[in-house]
């Protein structure tokens, strides 16, 4: 597949890539909600400096990253032991 050339606005410049055409909606996405998030932040916090707003941005996100991978793991382990409690239970039936 060919990739497209695509340029992503954030912070008031230009950043161009080269993406998968299966990317780029997502990429486009991805731009956007940054945009907002700056926005939210400048006026929550009241900060001009684009790089300091970038920094917390990235960190918040991280943090909600790890956050949900915290909880992901959580519902994965809680997962894995109800079915092998099903397991147990439909190996204990017997078919008649």
């Amino acid at each position: 597949m060919s990739e497209l050339s695509i340029k992503i606005r954030i912070a008031e410049r230009d950043y161009p890539m080269r993406v998968e055409p299966q990317d780029e909606e997502r990429l486009r996405m991805a731009g956007r909600l940054l945009g907002e998030r700056i926005k939210e932040f400048r006026e929550l916090y009241g900060i001009q400096d684009k790089q300091d707003l970038l920094a917390m941005i990235a960190l918040s996100t991280m943090a909600d990253r790890l956050k949900v991978s915290k909880e992901k793991d959580g519902t994965d382990t809680v997962l894995t032991e109800r079915l092998a409690r099903l397991d147990e239970l439909l190996s204990g039936v017997v078919l008649v």
